[in-house]
């Protein structure tokens, strides 16, 4: 068994693309050796900005010596037929084996050598690769990311001869770009990392997020500062540097009268650089950027010049935001309407007035209790302000939080200023969401405006595609309502919509899809906060014996009905003959769990409910063991099947259980 390496050395790879390229790498590796039968034990993968490296471990010499087997025509067939039979398998006519008068060709195909399937592999992978973005360089015919510049393939300490493009593949590539720009000869898998680590390139991407992020920490520490948790821009910058070296800098502290989230935002988007704080979590006024080499100075050259470069970024920052302030939102909010929201539904000033309106009646209506409905219109007439504002016209990522700022800045309420910067939340599943009344009720107005707006216009979801981010919206309205307990009618043309949306958010907590459709399925249901707990209490009835055995005695029940055709009623039935003991227990049962589950239901006690309807389960069990429910007289029939239908009527107060599996 022998290990395969292989490195595809090239100019920079955007970081963001580095770990998606060595999955897909992988994928079409075991993808383009399994065609050929082989597997190996075990396959790692590595990143760099400079190259892509993948290792087979313990792959056999050889493939398999396979056998396949070739249907032909039948025994004596005529002439012209076996003749291309012969064509075609490259056999004579005495080396077909006659199966019960068919006849066969056996083909034996020795294994090949595995270096000869690499070689090419190796190309069919490489020409094929799913590049998010890839171009031609210079006169090949190859698309890749960047320049393509070397190809290792090693099989064991043996060169696997390929070319791809003009590039032959060897046993070289290179170090670091500054600490060993030269040439590095690899001799197998094994010495692949350490080779390369003596030439300042680490090739484990996730040994050099470790890198960063302690280095980081070391760094802020010793300042006795700490740095702001971002596992996305340790991933971005481990994939920016082949030898990291974090380094603290520092701005001038007259930066920091601009908001933080600024500040935060121009250093992580425009520079990569880390936030840091101090003890008390307040922002400090320095960085740690993450350096490519080992620096002799320690890194005072590198940290002053990132501060040069840093200072004109927060510089255009603290432009933007003392010429915003100038300006009140309400006079901002003017401008609103030069701009389209959508080209059916007008601009975004006339989005603000229907939210606004809305936001009202959710408020004067009572859905969100505890708000100012003056301070809650305010907040809504005020959300989009920032908008048209020059910070958020360069950051649109601070849309709402500039506006919360710009607010509290003007002395406005900071029910107003609250609502104003969170309307937006939640964005997604892991965001908070929003209890205060105002805020609730803008956020819930903004998404419904858009809910129902794009609905009535035909704009809906389809497929994979959302360009308006409805199934977001309606996710953070189901957040909304059900953390809040909002006791809030769905429209009925949205309802289906937030059926299938509410059984994707469910399913993360754990609620099956099914119970979702069962209570659906009754219709007239359209308060979620009400058939959220409707469903809980169904999920934690149908997992006990009793839910089991009443869920199969329903559907027993269910089957016989559908297949009888019963369409009588269900009511109590006058009695002409002598019932079973079980048949009258059953009655019985039913005139008592009926009431009681209703009841129940109308006060919003499911588990009351649940518990009343398991008081039908031994009746249940008892009647199908001893009773015979198509008896030949019609009267006893009509009667059994009419208790029947009162069990699927009395179950179905609950929920329909022919929705529920199982």
């Amino acid at each position: 068994m022998t290990d395969f390496l292989l490195e595809l050395l090239s100019e920079e790879i955007p970081a963001r693309m580095q770990l998606k390229a060595r999955a897909d790498l992988e994928k079409l590796f075991v993808d383009e050796l399994a065609k050929a039968g082989l597997k190996a034990v075990s396959i790692e993968t590595h990143a760099t900005p400079r190259r892509l490296a993948l290792i087979a471990r313990e792959l056999p010499a050889q493939t398999a010596a396979v056998s396949e087997e070739i249907k032909g025509p039948r025994a004596g067939a005529p002439p012209q037929a076996l003749e291309g039979f012969l064509r075609k398998t490259g056999l004579s006519a005495d080396q077909l084996v006659d199966r019960d008068g068919v006849l066969y060709a056996v083909i034996d195909k020795p294994g090949r050598a595995t270096p000869e399937v690499l070689a090419e592999a190796i190309p069919a992978i490489v020409r094929a690769f799913p590049w998010p973005k890839s171009m031609r360089w210079g006169s090949g015919t190859l698309r890749w990311v960047r320049p393509l510049k070397g190809i290792i393939a090693l099989f064991g300490d043996a060169v696997v001869p390929l070319e791809i493009d003009g590039f032959v593949s060897g046993s070289e590539t290179r170090g670091h770009r500054f600490h060993h720009p030269g040439v590095i000869t690899i001799g197998n898998a094994d010495d692949y990392a350490a080779k390369l680590r003596m030439c300042h390139v680490i090739v484990s991407h996730e040994e050099r997020q470790i890198i960063i992020r302690e280095g980081a920490a070391r760094a802020a520490a010793a300042a006795g500062l700490s740095v702001v948790p971002d596992d996305g821009l340790v991933i971005e910058n481990a994939g920016l540097t082949e030898w990291p070296s974090p380094i603290l800098g520092a701005f001038d502290p007259a930066f920091l009268t601009v908001p933080r989230e600024v500040i935060q935002l121009t250093m992580r988007t425009n520079q990569k650089y880390f936030a840091v704080v101090d003890k008390a979590g307040k922002l400090a006024p320095n960085f740690i950027c993450t350096a490519n080499i080992e620096a002799s100075d320690g890194g005072v050259a590198i940290a002053a010049g990132n501060a040069k470069v840093l200072a004109a970024r927060l510089s255009d920052a603290k432009f933007f935001w003392e010429q915003d302030l100038k300006i009140p939102l309400a006079e901002q909010a003017k401008k609103l309407d030069q701009i389209v929201f959508h080209e059916k539904l007008g601009t975004v000033a006339d989005k603000v007035d229907r939210v606004a309106k809305l936001v009202r009646w959710l408020v004067e209506s009572g859905v969100v209790k505890g708000a100012n409905p003056d301070e809650a219109e305010q907040a809504a007439r005020l959300a989009k302000a920032d908008l048209v504002t020059g910070m958020v016209g360069e950051f649109p990522e601070l849309q709402g939080v500039m506006g919360g700022y710009y607010a509290r800045a003007e002395g406005l309420p900071d029910a107003v200023a609250d609502a104003i910067c969170d309307h937006y939340k939640p964005v997604g599943q892991g965001d908070d969401v929003p209890t205060a009344p105002v805020t609730v009720a803008v956020s819930l107005a903004d998404k419904l405006d858009s809910l129902q707006q794009f609905f009535a216009i035909g704009e809906t979801p389809t497929g994979s595609k959302d360009p308006f981010a409805l199934r977001r919206s309606a996710l953070g309205i189901i957040r909304l309502l059900t953390e809040n307990g909002l006791r809030f009618s769905i429209p009925a043309e949205l309802l289906e919509f937030f059926a299938d949306r509410l059984k994707v958010q469910q399913r993360e907590a754990g609620i099956r899809h099914d119970l979702i459709d069962a209570v659906f399925a009754l219709g007239g249901e359209d308060d979620l906060v009400r058939l959220l707990a409707r469903v809980k209490a169904l999920q934690a009835f149908v997992t006990t014996d009793d839910g089991a055995n009443l869920l199969a005695g329903y559907k027993r029940s269910a089957n016989i009905l559908k297949k009888e055709g019963f369409e009588g009623s269900v009511a109590n039935m006058p009695l002409s003959y002598t019932p079973e003991i079980e048949e009258t227990a059953l009655i019985a049962a039913l005139d008592s769990a009926e009431p009681k589950a209703r009841a129940a239901i109308a006060a919003e006690d499911f588990e009351g409910a649940m518990t009343a309807l398991a008081s039908l389960r031994a009746p249940i069990d008892g009647f199908f063991e001893k009773v015979t429910v198509n008896d030949a007289d019609p009267a006893k029939r009509d009667h059994r099947l009419g208790l029947l239908a009162r069990v699927r009527t009395a179950v179905h107060q609950v929920a329909d259980f022919s929705r529920i599996e199982g």
